[in-house]
């Protein structure tokens, strides 16, 4: 699948915003933390991948009520369903410069993920920070994907090709509206 910009300009897709605040201190000390062991680009947006995936649990996993969707509270509350850690990773991925945008998948509701371009790739490479429990297994790659869940054109789900440089509106609206998790699920939207 090609992946298409929905902004054509790569400054967007390094851009801070409310959402994808990676000015915050909170962003920029785990971002420096994660930084110090890591020697290149490549080793440093793994492991910002890592710690997103595996030190801040889906909510829908933990059974956390708690809704987040700006990337400093997904950081400081250790929450959030895929698109609020979609919004942390690119947060992390934009703090040390690298190119990151949010895409999404169609199943019972959107699912958010995130697509990188590291120094002297030629093309995004989608990750999914989601985070791995017994049936998922997603991992940092840029030989191929390695996603939390493949698409079954069959059940009429379908990965969304378009890179964004900020959230969906419909994701955004209906992370920022929703009292808790219960109340998020019946706001997300079920196609873009």
């Amino acid at each position: 699948m090609e992946l298409i910009q929905n902004t054509p300009e790569i400054a967007a897709y390094l851009a801070s915003s409310e959402v994808i605040d990676h000015g915050h201190p909170l962003v920029r000390d785990t971002a420096a933390k994660l930084r110090a062991d890591a020697p290149d680009a490549y080793a440093y947006a793994k492991a910002a991948f890592a710690f997103v995936r595996d030190t801040i649990p889906h909510s829908a996993d933990s059974g956390d009520m708690r809704v987040t969707w700006r990337a400093s509270d997904v950081l400081a509350q250790r929450n959030g369903i895929c698109c609020a850690k979609a919004h942390a990773l690119v947060a992390l991925l934009r703090a040390e410069g690298i190119p990151a945008a949010l895409c999404y998948q169609k199943f019972e509701v959107v699912h958010g993920l995130v697509a990188v371009k590291l120094p002297g790739e030629e093309r995004w490479a989608r990750q999914d920070p989601r985070g791995n429990k017994p049936g998922i297994d997603a991992q940092f790659r840029l030989d191929r994907e390695q996603l939390a869940f493949p698409v079954r054109p069959e059940f009429n789900e379908l990965d969304y090709p378009v890179l964004f440089a900020e959230p969906h509106p419909a994701v955004l609206q209906s992370l920022q509206e929703a009292v808790d998790r219960p109340h998020l699920w019946q706001l997300l939207p079920t196609e873009l």
